[in-house]
């Protein structure tokens, strides 16, 4: 992060998302934090000098687009982003009943919001000839074979990385990179509560999921993208 960096946080409220925010401006950085509009209204709110909170939808990117140029108009143009929003739901065999319904869910969370996002961010971070894009893959997406239970969950995450490193190679030559971080089980509160008996410290910390998503909007990382790196943790590979 530096003083001019200005880094759009999707999911901004989550276990994960709510920890970028608080490290890009620890690191010196300006956050547009992204929420969910549950009105469909676009709210700013200035949580801080280097925090603008924004609600907006993102189901839609014409509307998210211009909800993003207010946030810009007021906070600076953005030149790297985190897209942590997503779900995980699952724990039935794919051809089980109830797994009809996650597969819905999950695909709107996972890929759906992404590719929204993506087409409202894109267009200016090409136009300014630089930018970062981090994007929150899973493990499951290159192992699904690991996830039994998850079958929809785990092809949101492969559908991710592969639209992620598609992109990447399209807006390369413009200045911008698109990478994707691959975590295991991400140590939340949240995650703990789901599975209590598991041994939490096998599990990637948001402190070092932070660390790996930094080096990757800073320009220490300006010759990758593209890239899919995995944050296993102690899970192994």
């Amino acid at each position: 992060m530096t003083d001019s960096s200005v880094t759009l946080v999707t999911g901004a409220n989550g276990a994960l998302g709510s920890a970028i925010v608080e490290r890009c401006a620890r690191d010196g950085g300006k956050v547009v934090a992204l929420e969910r509009s549950k009105t469909g209204e676009v709210a700013l709110e200035r949580a801080s000098a280097s925090v603008l909170r924004l609600s907006a939808s993102t189901t839609d990117a014409a509307a998210l687009t211009a909800a993003l140029n207010r946030a810009e108009a007021e906070h600076g143009a953005v030149t790297g982003a985190v897209l942590t929003a997503g779900a995980w739901r699952g724990g039935h065999r794919f051809h089980e009943p109830e797994a009809a319904a996650d597969y819905r869910a999950v695909m709107d969370a996972n890929l759906e919001s992404a590719q929204i996002v993506l087409r409202a961010l894109l267009p200016g971070l090409v136009a300014r000839g630089r930018g970062s894009v981090v994007l929150v893959g899973s493990r499951s997406g290159v192992r699904p074979y690991d996830a039994p239970g998850d079958a929809a969950y785990a092809a949101t995450k492969a559908a991710l990385t592969a639209l992620a490193q598609a992109i990447a190679a399209e807006v390369l030559a413009d200045g911008v990179r698109v990478n994707l971080v691959l975590p295991s089980t991400i140590d939340t509160e949240a995650n703990r509560k789901a599975m209590p008996d598991a041994d939490h410290s096998r599990w990637v910390t948001t402190d070092s999921l932070g660390d790996v998503i930094g080096f990757l909007l800073s320009e220490r990382a300006r010759d990758v993208s593209g890239a899919a790196i995995p944050v296993y943790g102690r899970l192994g590979v």
